[in-house]
Protein backbone atom coordinates (compact mmCIF):
# COMPACT_ATOMS: atom_id res chain seq x y z
CA UNK A 1 0.00 0.00 0.00
CA UNK A 2 0.96 3.33 -0.55
CA UNK A 3 2.27 5.40 2.10
CA UNK A 4 0.19 6.74 4.28
CA UNK A 5 -2.93 4.71 3.37
CA UNK A 6 -4.91 1.78 5.19
CA UNK A 7 -5.41 -1.57 3.89
CA UNK A 8 -8.97 -1.37 4.13
CA UNK A 9 -11.76 -0.67 2.09
CA UNK A 10 -11.34 3.25 1.91
CA UNK A 11 -7.82 3.16 1.78
CA UNK A 12 -7.84 1.10 -1.58
CA UNK A 13 -10.50 3.37 -3.13
CA UNK A 14 -8.42 5.79 -2.28
CA UNK A 15 -5.50 4.38 -3.84
CA UNK A 16 -7.34 3.50 -7.24
CA UNK A 17 -8.58 7.45 -7.15
CA UNK A 18 -4.64 8.20 -7.39
CA UNK A 19 -4.27 5.86 -9.81
CA UNK A 20 -6.80 7.59 -12.28
CA UNK A 21 -5.11 10.62 -11.78
CA UNK A 22 -1.82 9.21 -12.81
CA UNK A 23 -3.00 7.54 -15.86
CA UNK A 24 -4.81 11.09 -16.48
CA UNK A 25 -1.53 12.69 -16.16
CA UNK A 26 0.60 10.38 -17.90
CA UNK A 27 -1.83 11.08 -21.03
CA UNK A 28 -5.32 8.73 -20.80
CA UNK A 29 -8.07 10.87 -21.94
CA UNK A 30 -11.00 8.71 -22.34
CA UNK A 31 -13.17 9.08 -19.49
CA UNK A 32 -14.92 5.53 -19.13
CA UNK A 33 -11.52 4.19 -19.80
CA UNK A 34 -10.64 5.98 -16.21
CA UNK A 35 -13.72 5.49 -14.94
CA UNK A 36 -13.20 1.64 -15.42
CA UNK A 37 -9.92 2.13 -13.50
CA UNK A 38 -11.32 3.30 -10.25
CA UNK A 39 -14.45 0.84 -10.78
CA UNK A 40 -12.06 -2.39 -10.70
CA UNK A 41 -10.30 -3.56 -7.48
CA UNK A 42 -6.81 -4.18 -8.58
CA UNK A 43 -5.71 -5.81 -5.61
CA UNK A 44 -8.47 -8.54 -5.31
CA UNK A 45 -6.74 -9.68 -8.89
CA UNK A 46 -3.06 -9.37 -7.80
CA UNK A 47 -1.57 -12.40 -5.24
CA UNK A 48 -2.90 -11.96 -1.47
CA UNK A 49 1.19 -10.85 -0.51
CA UNK A 50 1.27 -8.32 -3.12
CA UNK A 51 -1.85 -6.41 -2.79
CA UNK A 52 -0.37 -3.32 -0.77
CA UNK A 53 1.51 -2.80 -4.11
CA UNK A 54 -1.58 -3.26 -6.41
CA UNK A 55 -1.64 0.52 -7.26
CA UNK A 56 1.45 1.09 -8.29
CA UNK A 57 2.41 1.90 -11.84
CA UNK A 58 3.92 -1.41 -11.73
CA UNK A 59 3.26 -5.24 -13.23
CA UNK A 60 3.28 -7.78 -10.95
CA UNK A 61 4.18 -11.71 -10.23
CA UNK A 62 0.92 -13.50 -10.65
CA UNK A 63 2.86 -17.25 -10.51
CA UNK A 64 3.55 -19.28 -13.55
CA UNK A 65 6.16 -16.93 -14.62
CA UNK A 66 3.54 -14.48 -15.75
CA UNK A 67 2.94 -11.10 -14.67
CA UNK A 68 -0.10 -8.92 -14.35
CA UNK A 69 1.04 -5.57 -16.70
CA UNK A 70 1.69 -2.53 -15.52
CA UNK A 71 -1.85 -0.28 -14.96
CA UNK A 72 -0.41 2.48 -17.79
CA UNK A 73 0.50 -0.06 -19.90
CA UNK A 74 -3.10 -1.63 -19.60
CA UNK A 75 -4.78 1.79 -19.81
CA UNK A 76 -2.78 2.52 -23.04
CA UNK A 77 -3.91 -1.02 -24.62
CA UNK A 78 -7.81 0.09 -23.77
CA UNK A 79 -7.63 3.33 -24.71
CA UNK A 80 -6.00 2.15 -28.09
CA UNK A 81 -9.30 -0.10 -28.50
CA UNK A 82 -11.70 2.84 -28.74
CA UNK A 83 -14.74 0.91 -27.32
CA UNK A 84 -18.20 2.50 -27.43
CA UNK A 85 -19.70 -0.16 -25.23
CA UNK A 86 -21.98 -2.60 -28.36
CA UNK A 87 -18.57 -4.93 -28.92
CA UNK A 88 -17.94 -8.41 -28.96
CA UNK A 89 -14.10 -8.73 -27.60
CA UNK A 90 -11.60 -11.53 -27.75
CA UNK A 91 -8.32 -11.42 -25.27
CA UNK A 92 -5.68 -13.45 -25.41
CA UNK A 93 -4.18 -13.99 -22.31
CA UNK A 94 -6.93 -13.59 -19.63
CA UNK A 95 -3.54 -13.72 -16.76
CA UNK A 96 -5.22 -12.42 -13.62
CA UNK A 97 -8.34 -11.76 -14.98
CA UNK A 98 -7.71 -7.54 -14.65
CA UNK A 99 -7.81 -6.93 -18.31
CA UNK A 100 -10.84 -8.55 -18.32
CA UNK A 101 -12.20 -7.19 -15.65
CA UNK A 102 -11.33 -3.27 -16.99
CA UNK A 103 -13.08 -4.57 -20.25
CA UNK A 104 -16.22 -5.79 -18.79
CA UNK A 105 -16.59 -2.11 -18.19
CA UNK A 106 -16.31 -1.19 -21.40
CA UNK A 107 -17.69 -3.63 -24.10
CA UNK A 108 -20.66 -5.79 -24.17
CA UNK A 109 -19.46 -9.28 -24.27
CA UNK A 110 -15.42 -10.76 -23.77
CA UNK A 111 -13.99 -13.47 -24.35
CA UNK A 112 -11.09 -14.58 -22.71
CA UNK A 113 -8.44 -17.72 -23.68
CA UNK A 114 -5.66 -18.54 -20.90
CA UNK A 115 -3.47 -21.44 -21.66
CA UNK A 116 -2.00 -22.31 -18.28
CA UNK A 117 -5.16 -24.06 -16.48
CA UNK A 118 -4.34 -22.74 -12.97
CA UNK A 119 -4.43 -18.77 -14.25
CA UNK A 120 -7.71 -19.95 -16.07
CA UNK A 121 -9.45 -20.94 -13.04
CA UNK A 122 -8.15 -18.70 -10.67
CA UNK A 123 -8.98 -15.17 -13.20
CA UNK A 124 -12.81 -16.96 -13.55
CA UNK A 125 -12.98 -17.51 -9.82
CA UNK A 126 -11.50 -13.99 -9.29
CA UNK A 127 -14.24 -12.27 -11.83
CA UNK A 128 -17.08 -14.23 -10.37
CA UNK A 129 -15.95 -12.86 -7.10
CA UNK A 130 -16.33 -9.49 -8.53
CA UNK A 131 -19.31 -9.93 -9.84
CA UNK A 132 -18.37 -10.21 -13.80
CA UNK A 133 -21.05 -11.71 -15.84
CA UNK A 134 -19.95 -10.74 -19.88
CA UNK A 135 -17.14 -12.39 -19.03
CA UNK A 136 -16.42 -16.21 -20.47
CA UNK A 137 -12.94 -17.38 -19.75
CA UNK A 138 -11.67 -20.30 -22.11
CA UNK A 139 -8.52 -22.50 -22.08
CA UNK A 140 -6.70 -23.05 -25.00
CA UNK A 141 -4.55 -21.98 -27.38
CA UNK A 142 -5.23 -18.30 -27.85
CA UNK A 143 -2.75 -17.66 -31.24
CA UNK A 144 -5.87 -19.69 -32.96
CA UNK A 145 -8.44 -17.32 -31.51
CA UNK A 146 -12.08 -18.74 -30.53
CA UNK A 147 -13.39 -19.14 -34.49
CA UNK A 148 -16.47 -20.67 -33.27
CA UNK A 149 -17.73 -17.24 -31.52
CA UNK A 150 -16.28 -14.82 -34.51
CA UNK A 151 -16.13 -12.39 -35.78
CA UNK A 152 -14.81 -10.25 -32.84
CA UNK A 153 -15.37 -5.95 -33.23
CA UNK A 154 -11.87 -6.31 -31.37
CA UNK A 155 -8.80 -8.22 -30.57
CA UNK A 156 -6.13 -7.52 -27.61
CA UNK A 157 -3.25 -9.82 -27.17
CA UNK A 158 -1.87 -9.60 -24.01
CA UNK A 159 1.48 -11.55 -24.81
CA UNK A 160 4.30 -10.97 -26.71
CA UNK A 161 4.55 -12.79 -30.25
CA UNK A 162 6.93 -12.81 -33.20
CA UNK A 163 4.25 -12.14 -35.50
CA UNK A 164 0.82 -10.99 -35.45
CA UNK A 165 -1.51 -14.32 -35.54
CA UNK A 166 -2.73 -14.71 -38.58
CA UNK A 167 -5.97 -16.25 -37.00
CA UNK A 168 -7.01 -13.14 -35.03
CA UNK A 169 -6.81 -11.05 -38.05
CA UNK A 170 -9.46 -13.64 -39.71
CA UNK A 171 -11.81 -13.29 -36.91
CA UNK A 172 -11.85 -9.45 -36.50
CA UNK A 173 -15.07 -8.01 -38.06
CA UNK A 174 -15.02 -5.69 -40.48
CA UNK A 175 -14.08 -2.35 -39.09
CA UNK A 176 -12.64 -4.16 -36.46
CA UNK A 177 -9.07 -3.67 -34.63
CA UNK A 178 -6.64 -5.62 -33.12
CA UNK A 179 -3.93 -4.29 -30.44
CA UNK A 180 -0.95 -6.45 -29.28
CA UNK A 181 3.08 -6.44 -28.58
CA UNK A 182 4.36 -7.82 -31.40
CA UNK A 183 8.38 -8.02 -32.74
CA UNK A 184 11.84 -9.70 -31.46
CA UNK A 185 12.20 -10.16 -27.86
CA UNK A 186 13.48 -6.56 -26.49
CA UNK A 187 12.20 -4.90 -29.56
CA UNK A 188 8.18 -5.33 -29.59
CA UNK A 189 6.06 -2.91 -30.57
CA UNK A 190 2.67 -1.88 -29.15
CA UNK A 191 0.38 -2.41 -32.63
CA UNK A 192 -2.76 -1.45 -33.92
CA UNK A 193 -4.30 -2.96 -36.81
CA UNK A 194 -7.54 -1.80 -38.17
CA UNK A 195 -9.53 -4.40 -40.80
CA UNK A 196 -10.76 -2.26 -43.93
CA UNK A 197 -11.47 -4.91 -46.33
CA UNK A 198 -11.76 -8.96 -46.74
CA UNK A 199 -7.70 -8.89 -47.04
CA UNK A 200 -6.59 -5.50 -46.34
CA UNK A 201 -5.60 -3.63 -42.78
CA UNK A 202 -4.42 -0.68 -41.62
CA UNK A 203 -1.10 -0.84 -39.38
CA UNK A 204 0.15 1.73 -36.62
CA UNK A 205 2.67 1.49 -34.13
CA UNK A 206 2.05 3.01 -31.17
CA UNK A 207 5.10 2.82 -29.29
CA UNK A 208 7.65 0.74 -27.09
CA UNK A 209 6.98 -2.01 -25.27
CA UNK A 210 8.10 -5.63 -23.66
CA UNK A 211 5.71 -8.09 -22.14
CA UNK A 212 6.12 -11.85 -21.42
CA UNK A 213 5.56 -14.52 -24.24
CA UNK A 214 3.12 -15.23 -26.53
CA UNK A 215 2.84 -19.54 -26.45
CA UNK A 216 1.27 -21.19 -28.86
CA UNK A 217 1.07 -22.47 -32.45
CA UNK A 218 1.34 -18.73 -33.73
CA UNK A 219 3.56 -17.51 -30.96
CA UNK A 220 6.83 -18.52 -29.51
CA UNK A 221 7.58 -22.13 -28.68
CA UNK A 222 6.82 -23.31 -25.58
Amino acid sequence: MQPGLSAGPAGFALARRRLVEHLYAGGVRDTRVLAAFEAVPRHLLVPEALRGQAYRDTPLPIGEKQTISAPAVVAAMTEAMELEGHEQVLEIGTGSGYQAAILSQLAARIVSIERIPKLASTSRSALDTLGVTNVIVYLGDGTQGRPQEAPYDRVVVTAGGPEIPRPLLGQLAMGGMLVGPFGPRGKQELVRMRRTGQTRFTREVLGPCQFVDLIGENGWAA
